[in-house]
């Protein structure tokens, strides 16, 4: 983080949008790596990231962050370590929106439904469409609208939020 404030200058949005993502993931098959695996990328970094960023604002400077978790963080079968970790990471907004407020951060999060990023194949598609309100999958500007509302002026008086972005999926 130091050398990209060093190239860069001061950071004014962080979006943490890594991810990782093994299957089988049931309980049944769970192991101490999986589990370790999901928790480091997908809310142990994006902890370690917020606190590097947090520790090289300087002032007042504007700072926003944009964790992206994932509606199967409201239980889904088959997604244990990856719901259960990005779980993990919206109850993180929470507490360091709270923690953050007062020094004028503001932390939020967007939580994608099934988004077509090339990894269904038709027969999914299809399945999913069925099962999703408004009738079709996410693109990825679905959620890259919703990503840069909260990093923008117009939400400057949100935070501590996990904004759904999934269709009515998962409601």
């Amino acid at each position: 983080m130091g050398e990209v404030v060093e190239r860069a200058g001061a950071v004014h949005v962080l979006v943490n949008n890594a991810a990782h993502c093994e299957s089988p993931d049931t309980v049944d098959t769970l192991t101490y790596g999986s589990l370790e695996r999901h928790y480091r990328v997908n809310a142990i970094a994006p902890a370690l990231l917020t606190s590097q960023v947090v520790e090289r604002r300087r002032g007042r400077e504007s700072l926003c962050v944009v964790n992206v978790t994932t509606d199967a963080a409201r239980a889904f079968s088959g997604q244990t370590g990856y719901g259960t970790s990005k779980a993990a990471l919206e109850a993180l907004t929470r507490s360091t929106a709270l923690d953050l407020a007062g020094r004028g951060v503001r932390v939020n999060a967007v939580a994608p439904g099934p988004v077509q990023t090339g990894w269904m194949d038709e027969e999914l598609v299809a399945r999913v469409e069925g099962i999703v309100p408004m009738g079709r999958v996410g693109e990825p500007g679905d959620i890259a609208d919703a990503v840069v509302f909260l990093a923008s002026d117009q939400a400057r008086w949100v935070t501590g939020q996990v904004v759904q972005v999934a269709g009515g999926h998962a409601l």
